[in-house]
């Protein structure tokens, strides 16, 4: 079993640099202190890009999303956003990297003066931390397509953990993974508080009936990207879609279903809580979409 993160291990990855602060290090180089904020409480904003054939992929738009949830914690990051971007730009360039690169941009509110909550103890630098690795997605996982459980832990809505921000405090989405793993299955299902279905522990859920996608309102699942682009594509390619309040009823009785996220892109559903769904993996409309999403990323490249 893996879920829409998996990917093969890639030996070039052993020697790849780290940024660090504006260091660029070696792996085991790379360390913060264990009075980081990040390592302490998970306070802190990060975003998953992907390198494809030089380019950064729908860049603005992840740098939208890092720099308002930093605003929103009150993170000062430090550099402006064409700094930051220079500086992944100098990683990649150090590693020699132009394509199948997945990055991680991390940013905490840096070291504290003592082990606990009270942001006023943060010494007054931000940590910044990017990997850059070679992963690309499992080939075998598009036609053998996830299997989803459905987790008893639910999507929260914004007065009480915005599910839209991209946060380094992730326990609720690994709880409901856990519960996933020990069902047997792939990835969890998550419901939002009034039993409609929201998204997954990692990336936003679709599904397809009669032609038609179908996916969560918006209110409690992530702030996807891939899924946004998705939500576009539909409309730009006269797929019918709907945003709206669906039940786990609805899902069962779906044609296809599919995840989507910035390692994986649209990644097939083969089942959910132990239900197969019908059509032949990726279904038809997933594999029109895929194709759409394939040619979107090539529209990236300049």
């Amino acid at each position: 079993m893996a879920g829409s993160q998996d990917f093969a291990a890639d030996p070039r990855n052993a020697t790849a640099l780290i940024y660090l602060n504006g260091d660029l290090v070696p792996r085991e180089a790379a360390r913060v202190s264990i009075f980081d904020a990040g390592f302490v409480l998970g306070d802190g904003v990060w975003e998953g890009l992907r390198l494809h054939k030089g380019a950064l992929l729908f860049l603005d738009a992840h740098m939208d999303r890092l720099y308002e949830g930093a605003r929103t914690i009150d993170l000062d990051i430090g550099l402006t956003r064409q700094a930051l971007v220079a500086e992944i730009r100098r990683l990649l360039a150090a590693n020699g990297m132009e394509d199948g690169a997945h990055l991680r941009l991390m940013v905490t509110r840096g070291e504290k003066a003592a082990a606990n909550q009270d942001p006023r103890n943060w010494l007054g630098k931000p940590t910044i931390v990017v990997t850059a690795e070679y992963k690309s997605p499992s080939p075998e996982i598009v036609t053998r397509g996830l299997s989803l459980f459905t987790s008893t832990i639910r999507c929260t809505p914004s007065d009480m953990f915005d599910m839209r921000l991209n946060s380094h405090s992730r326990l609720n989405l690994i709880q409901a993974l856990l519960q996933a793993i020990k069902a047997g299955a792939d990835e969890a299902l998550m419901l939002d508080p009034n039993g409609f279905v929201s998204s997954c522990n990692a990336t936003n859920f679709f599904f397809v009936r009669d032609g038609r996608v179908m996916t969560s309102s918006g209110a409690y699942c992530f702030n996807g990207v891939t899924r946004a682009n998705v939500i576009r594509l539909c409309h730009d390619h006269a797929v019918p879609i709907t945003l709206g309040d669906f039940t786990l009823a609805e899902v069962y009785s779906a044609d296809e279903a599919f995840v989507t996220g910035t390692f994986g892109g649209l990644t097939p559903v083969r089942s959910v809580d132990g239900r197969e769904l019908p059509a032949a993996r990726p279904g038809p409309v997933t594999h029109k979409l895929r194709a759409a999403y394939e040619a979107l990323k090539d529209a990236q490249v300049r």
